[in-house]
């Protein structure tokens, strides 16, 4: 519903000293003093009149599919009014909860009853961002009432580390080779995958000689087998309060993060398959591993969704779980942190265990400041 202004109260309070004071010089024209608020109320009456009605206004807003951390994103708004002929200045306000920059008002003017609006969007730091509903608000042709709207969005987008610098890295990981031409290349050893026979030569490994077909065709043959490109990689990340500690101004868990989607890409890429788990006190979330550069945004919303956590990280039942859910050999990354002997110990002794079937690669983050600590000359 249409509210005054503070134009329209500051006109109408003038209106009675004003009225007063007429009736103290002039006091035959006393009934003319009554007409002066009397027209103020009349005027805001016909602002509410001639302002855009609130039901004549379409608003439909468009979020992006995922934002980056630290870089703008916009939500695109597109405003329409039927049979709206005068501009109106309008202000949109968005109502949002996650880290992120606080919002701020954006005006602009609707004219030929069209209208289209980008809004910032600028997120701080990974997980979900959630827009819950825009603001609108605009005036009468005289700024005497104000009318509001609150059109509800309820969406959530996925904050995802800067791919940028991923992409990049990526490529010149690739870029090793690149002066050498590109072509198909059968990398042949002591895989797991089966190839092809060949008559047995000096200096062969007699392990690999197939008797049974050797004796089929009265000559040794020798199986040779190729390097296999299906591997499982799972990269596990631990999401309690030591991964909250920031490096470089943002947690450790995020720093991780990145880590494992370059290494996530690169193996997807290569044709390996790529999958990933996150615990602290409990286990969270888990992706099974898929292959294919298209399931690589699939990986990218499984890391929007581990969330920073103040809990302790139990990493026997963690480990013990994960183990539990792969099926295949498998390698498996673990991006942790640990302070304390007592976490060690445990943490040492699940791996023990997780070794029996898989390999297991144990990262942590150097911290740059102790690095330089110890580096830097005594003083």
């Amino acid at each position: 519903s249409p509210r005054p202004t503070l134009r329209a109260v500051l006109w109408f309070a003038l209106s009675i000293p004003v009225a007063l004071l007429l009736i103290t010089v002039w006091r035959g024209g006393w009934y003319v003093s009554l007409y002066l608020p009397v027209m103020t109320l009349a005027l805001i009456a016909a602002d509410a009149a001639m302002a855009l009605p609130n039901r004549r206004l379409n608003v439909e807003c468009n979020l992006p599919a995922r934002l980056f951390v630290g870089q703008a994103g916009s939500v695109l708004c597109k405003l329409s009014a039927e049979k709206q002929k005068r501009p109106v200045p309008l202000e949109l306000l968005l109502e949002q909860t996650g880290e992120a920059d606080a919002p701020r008002i954006v005006a602009c003017f609707l004219t030929d009853a069209r209208l289209d609006c980008s809004l910032p969007l600028v997120p701080r730091r990974r997980g979900r961002l959630s827009v819950e509903a825009l603001w609108l608000r605009w005036k009468g042709p005289l700024g005497l009432i104000e009318l509001r709207r609150r059109q509800t969005i309820e969406k959530v987008v996925d904050v995802v580390p800067d791919l940028h610098g991923i992409h990049e890295a990526a490529l010149q990981f690739f870029a090793h080779d690149a002066i050498y031409g590109v072509k198909t290349q059968r990398l042949k050893g002591e895989g797991t995958e089966f190839d092809t026979l060949c008559e047995y030569a000096q200096g062969m490994d007699s392990r690999f000689i197939d008797w049974k077909r050797s004796a089929r065709h009265r000559k040794l043959l020798c199986k040779e087998f190729r390097q296999e490109r299906n591997h499982q990689i799972v990269l596990g990340f631990d999401t309690g309060h030591l991964m909250m500690e920031p490096i470089g101004g943002m947690p450790k868990l995020d720093h991780a993060i990145k880590a494992g989607l370059l290494l996530g890409w690169i193996s997807l890429h290569s044709g390996d398959l790529v999958g990933g788990c996150g615990f602290d006190a409990r286990f969270r979330n888990f992706l099974k591993p898929g292959r294919g550069m298209p399931y690589f945004t699939r990986f990218q919303h499984f890391t929007a969704g581990l969330e920073y956590r103040t809990e302790e990280t139990n990493f026997t039942l963690g480990l013990a779980e994960l183990n539990s859910r792969l099926q295949r050999r498998a390698l498996v990354v673990l991006f942790t942190e640990f302070v304390d002997t007592i976490s060690a110990e445990l943490l040492i002794e699940s791996l023990q265990l997780m070794t029996r079937r898989h390999v297991v690669v144990f990262v942590t983050m150097r911290d740059p400041l102790l690095t330089h600590a110890q580096a830097a000359p005594p003083d």
